[in-house]
């Protein structure tokens, strides 16, 4: 195998002395037989691994999957069309669109970056997802016992991910779920509404880095709307906020939760310019830092070691900076 290649299989961009000049192998435009299997009427998930444009009066019924290094560069320009079916129940392995990393062996991961996903109206649920995404959680357990697990989790997820202009609407799964370790994740000028049985927007453990920037979010949750859990360096600003007398942004560290060790504090955080409506009267909570402080049953599952929530089941939430928020 070439070197290239085995980078490419990895998520790895080649070296600047590649044969090949690029790094993106789904940044090419899809053919026609590829737009006309994009939008035929089929239950099957779709593998993406091109750029689709829809043509007026398509429209994408089944779910998509982008997956691997090999839907890196891949895109979707809906041009106002719709993906999913209103009303139609997605789950955390089944969401409208799943963007995922490939385990490859148990030390390597085949992740997709290069993302974008733009003028589409998503019914159900948006997920993106490094380590975990076949289902388990044993991986996440084993690396976050070692004391590189921040670097591994990132390395393993997907990056640099764009959504804009884009409208999802809830049916139960949380609308847009950003997983372990996922870094450089932006949603701008877009919107979160229908209803979700957690939060609308959940930012994972060790994710970093990630954009939420000029949306209006106005899901009917059960909890706050946006859960910031050991995820660092993001930046949510200029957002709407519409509560229905639920909480606004938490920030904590979910201790222990599965075994898992959190490694990264959910600190560093810019959370700037935001317009609140619809907080409860009585203890409107907007932005709260350090909503936990190991307040959880399962705290004690990640015991014994010298690092993260293992070695303290507090939030940890530092040097975050929260300002300019307005409520209505």
């Amino acid at each position: 195998m070439t070197a290239w290649l085995a980078a490419l299989l990895l998520g790895a961009a080649p070296d600047a002395g590649s044969p090949v000049g690029w790094s993106l192998p789904a940044a090419r435009p899809c053919t026609a037989a590829e737009l006309d299997e994009l939008t035929a009427d089929a239950a099957t998930p779709y593998r993406l691994i091109c750029r689709a444009v829809l043509s007026p009066g398509q429209a994408i019924k089944r779910p998509l999957l982008i997956e691997g290094a090999e839907a890196s560069g891949a895109g979707l320009d809906c041009r106002g069309a719709s993906v999913g079916q209103p009303g139609a129940a997605t789950t955390t392995r089944q969401p409208t669109i799943a963007i995922w990393s490939r385990r490859i062996t148990a030390e390597h991961w085949s992740r997709p970056t290069d993302i974008r996903i733009e003028n589409c109206m998503i019914h159900g649920a948006v997920r993106v997802w490094g380590m975990g995404a076949d289902g388990g959680y044993d991986d996440l357990r084993a690396s976050s016992r070692t004391v590189r697990h921040i670097a591994t989790t990132q390395g393993a997820a997907p990056s640099h991910i764009t959504m804009d202009r884009v409208t999802i609407v809830g049916t139960g799964s949380i609308p847009l779920y950003v997983g372990p370790g996922v870094t450089s994740l932006s949603l701008t000028h877009s919107a979160l509404s229908g209803r979700s049985d957690a939060t609308a927007l959940y930012l994972d453990a060790e994710s970093a880095d990630n954009v939420i920037e000029n949306n209006t979010i106005a899901v009917a949750t059960r909890r706050e709307a946006v859960a910031v859990d050991g995820s660092a360096s993001n930046r949510i600003t200029g957002n709407r906020f519409i509560l229905g007398g639920r909480g606004g942004i938490f920030l904590y560290r979910n201790c222990g939760e599965r075994g898992v060790i959190r490694h990264q504090t959910p600190s560093d955080n810019q959370i700037t310019d935001n317009v609140f409506s619809g907080a409860a009267r009585l203890r409107p909570q907007l932005v709260v830092v350090g909503s936990r402080e190991g307040r959880r049953a399962y705290c004690g599952a990640d015991r014994g070691y010298p690092w993260g929530s293992s070695a303290d089941d507090g939030d940890g939430a530092t040097n975050n900076v929260v300002a300019r928020n307005t409520r209505r």
